[in-house]
């Protein structure tokens, strides 16, 4: 949490901060509080232009909160005469300020009046948007249409306030795969008609019209980096204000990992047949071109370059365009490529601005195929940021073992396009799963960079918000209990904004039905989803579509209680129908159409499959068309990987109705029951325990082990924490009965898709029973690109069941099992003993 300069104590009644400074702003008259007079912003005249602009909305978010305008100052140390004189008299202590990094100090005086002051542009924006914050602006505002409620008085707190300063450096979002859905939005919503600095043949509504929405939900998260969209669009070319509304907005602008040096590949692409074949063997001199005019044309903003190749269209280096008989094309000759390819950028961006290349920001990533040639010795120079990539599906692959001047970063997915299929339509990603993967990042020093793939934004805005929280204050989120928190102040914030009004426990409830929906979604994404995902004849099938059957009920229940309180008031009800009515209700009616069809009841599949249609209607209509196109992703009937144009109805075949196709997933089973303490008892031909439910437990030094709540398929998962301490010594014991007579068993251990990301040949742990010798299971060695096809099926489905056959003791009356971790990394989810 936020640190407070000078520490007021005192009961509020207001909306919940999430990361931000302590509150300052109360809309009831409290012992000590000050009214707020009316009053003007002040800015000096030359401040940032970007500060200006933020200051303006402000005066617009003070209007919409309270009808009239604060008596606030608002600078620059770096720009404002006016805030270097309040640090020259010591109204604000400079050395608070002074060197700093895009931190903000917030000044609240005994006679209501306010200074927001910042180290720098970005930190005055941070600032100006942090007391919009607290008169009840979310964030989310425009992107999520949460009303402001307008108050006849706002009271202050006198003191001093401030959120420090950053710990991840350059923090933000990579717009990606956006046709159909955003790419038919942008086209509607912001026509290039109407904004005159766009090219109407290229940008399609990708313009700067669309990005001043974007950049501004970016300062209002305290972020400060982007990709911007890159199918079909070129950022730089399209739009003649993009870049430079990008610089005054205090937004740092990157390109993706396979368009070097501040080039987009539509940039290329559009030229093809001119430029020749994207092979800097071939054809060196048009590509090296290429990217010095990229350089020149970012020469006087802050862009961060991305440098190395990859092949043409986000594929990887090599086929059999050209050849250079010096070398076989193999994983050397990739290296040896790569070296030249730095020296020759590198000499580019020093050429094109007169300076050392040390003194511009640079990042290689190692997406796919080049984290081989990095695990293979390929280096860049030491100032470079080396981008980590996740798996495409949330698992980080590597992690540092050295140290690295430049620093090291982390490129994240929430959505993706490629095999073993999309994830495009739905939020998929548990929070626990990627607050515990962020964690990861954070304990091994991951803190230069870090840039999630959002696809079109919407519907992704949870993932978005935690992701951006954790990477300006990590600390604040050590604690797993801190998820459930952070997700029930998101939901007060976006669909309350009067806490009185809803009640205490609405915050409570709605929380726990975001965290369960995606949760749901997790276990198997809509893309992924079929007949045969769960076993029909044991019950498993109706188990899952009840569960997301009753979620869907109370999500309806809720939004009928919220519409009755207040109907059409100041609750975010279009929030509300967007990121927790609609995904329920859609994604429930997709479980209930893949079951019909497992039963092979036709009919029952033709009304979901309609009602999917009636749905996608309902979200397109909210707030009067608002978001038409966002939810037009095909997700029902894919084949392949890709999606098709349009859904496909399913059909009901005789395969569907096989009840042993496919078996009964341990991972999914009811939890055994116990003798009333940590004893399980054996049923039919099973024993399941959670992993929390653990008899004993040994740590090793300087750890502990961590139940993250609602981790994983069922209840949670527990780890060895932190990671970076040695895991050897440690241990879980669970204890149980099993029939009379029975000393041979498989043993399910399950646990979360880790992959290798330290101990390439895997990492390991020993599971052992009734005390005898232990059996070692490397669990993870198999999930590497090399072994993509079997690597697929695990991480779409977040956990790794590994099966051991144990020999147990035929003596004992109560059993024992004993898993102990070798190396880091293991989130046991659940053990299950088959017999």
């Amino acid at each position: 949490m936020s640190r407070l300069l000078t520490f007021v104590i005192i009961a509020l009644n207001c909306i919940a901060s999430l990361h931000a400074a302590d509150t300052f702003v109360s809309f009831k008259s409290q012992g000590g509080n000050i009214i707020a007079p009316e009053g003007k912003v002040q800015v000096d005249a030359d401040e940032y232009p970007g500060v200006k602009r933020a200051v303006n909305n402000l005066v617009a978010d003070m209007q919409a909160a309270c009808g009239r305008e604060l008596k606030v100052t608002v600078g620059s140390l770096d720009k404002s005469k006016t805030i270097q004189q309040l640090v020259k008299n010591k109204t604000i202590d400079g050395k608070e300020l002074k060197g700093k990094t895009e931190k903000y100090i917030i000044r609240v005086d005994g006679d209501g009046s306010i200074i927001i002051a910042g180290s720098d542009k970005r930190g005055t924006i941070y600032g100006i948007y942090e007391l919009s914050r607290q008169l009840g602006v979310n964030a989310w505002s425009w992107w999520a249409d949460m009303p402001v409620v307008k108050h006849d008085s706002i009271y202050l707190i006198a003191g001093q306030y401030t959120d420090g300063e950053p710990v991840v450096r350059y923090r933000g979002i990579f717009l990606n795969d956006e046709a159909p859905c955003l790419s038919n939005w942008v086209r509607e919503k912001f026509p290039d008609s109407e904004c005159p600095s766009a090219n109407p043949q290229l940008a399609h509504g990708f313009n700067s019209h669309f990005y001043e929405r974007v950049f501004e939900l970016l300062q209002r998260l305290k972020a400060n980096y982007m990709w911007p969209a890159m199918w079909g669009n070129a950022f730089y070319a399209d739009d003649s204000q993009n870049s430079a509304l990008a610089d005054e907005m205090g937004i740092i602008m990157g390109t993706s990992h396979h368009e070097p040096m501040a080039r987009n590949h539509q940039e290329w692409a559009r030229h093809r047949r001119e430029n020749g074949p994207w092979d800097y063997v071939t054809n060196q001199k048009v590509i090296d071109d290429f990217f010095r005019e990229g350089i020149r044309r970012a020469k006087g903003n802050e862009d961060i370059i991305t440098i190395g190749m990859r092949g043409d269209g986000d594929a990887a280096m090599g086929g059999k365009e050209g050849h250079d008989d010096e070398f076989e094309r193999n994983d050397q000759y990739y290296i040896k490529l790569y070296e030249k390819i730095f020296r020759n950028q590198r000499q580019i961006i020093k050429e094109e601005t007169g300076r050392a290349p040390e003194k511009r920001v640079q990042l290689w990533a190692l997406y796919k195929e080049v984290q081989r040639y990095y695990d293979l010795g390929l280096t860049v120079p030491d100032d470079v940021i080396i981008l980590l990539c996740d798996d495409n599906w949330g698992n980080i692959r590597r992690v540092p073992t050295t140290a690295h001047k430049g620093g090291y970063g982390m490129y994240y997915h929430v959505d993706y396009v490629g095999a073993p299929r999309n994830t495009k339509w739905a939020n998929v990603t548990p929070a626990a799963h990627l607050w515990e993967q962020m964690q990861l990042c954070c304990q091994y020093g991951i803190d230069k960079l870090w840039i999630l793939n959002v696809g079109d934004l919407k519907p992704m805005e949870y993932p978005i918000q935690l992701f951006l929280d954790m990477a300006w204050n990590p600390a604040a989120f050590a604690d797993p209990k801190s998820i459930g928190q952070h997700t029930e102040q998101f939901c007060n914030n976006i669909f309350a904004n009067d806490s009185a009004l809803l009640g205490e426990g609405f915050g409570r409830e709605a929380a726990r039905l975001l965290t369960r929906y995606t949760t749901f979604n997790g276990r198997c994404t809509p893309e992924m989803l079929s007949a045969k995902t769960y076993n029909l004849a044991s019950g498993e099938w109706q188990r899952v579509a009840d569960e997301y059957s009753a979620l869907a009920n109370d999500a309806v229940t809720l939004y009928d209680l919220l519409n009755s309180r207040k109907p059409n008031a100041a609750w975010g009800k279009s929030a509300y129908e967007q990121l927790l009515l609609y995904p329920i209700q859609s994604m429930a009616n997709v479980y209930a159409m893949y079951y019909a069809q497992a039963r092979g009841d036709q009919q029952a599949i033709n009304r979901y499959f309609e009602r999917d249609s009636l749905l996608t209607v309902f979200y397109h209509n909210i707030n009067g068309g608002k978001w038409n196109h966002l939810m037009r992703q095909m997700h029902i009937g894919y084949r392949s990987w890709n999606d098709l144009p349009r859904n496909v109805r399913p059909q009901v075949r005789p395969s569907d109705r096989r009840a042993d196709a496919p078996q009964e997933q341990p991972a999914m089973r009811p939890e055994s029951v116990t003798n009333g303490g940590q004893i399980f008892r054996h049923g039919d031909g099973h024993v399941v325990i959670e992993a929390e439910h653990y008899a004993s437990s040994i740590a090793a030094d300087g750890a502990q082990w961590l139940t993250i709540p609602n981790y994983g398929r069922t209840l949670s998962g527990v780890a060895h924490w932190p990671y970076t301490t040695s895991a050897v010594g440690a241990s879980l014991t669970y204890r149980f009965t099993l029939p009379q007579g029975v000393t041979e068993a498989k043993v399910h251990v399950i646990t979360n898709s880790t992959l290798p990301f330290l101990r390439r040949e895997g990492h390991r742990y020993m599971v052992s029973a009734d005390g005898q010798a232990p059996v070692e299971v490397n669990y993870n060695s198999d999930l590497t690109e090399d072994n993509q096809w079997h690597m697929y099926d695990v991480v779409a489905t977040r956990i790794i069941d590994k099966t051991v056959s144990i020999t147990f003791n035929a003596s004992a009356d109560v059993h024992t099992l004993t898993i102990s971790p070798i190396d880091p990394g293991l989130v046991l989810e659940r053990v299950v003993v088959e017999f």
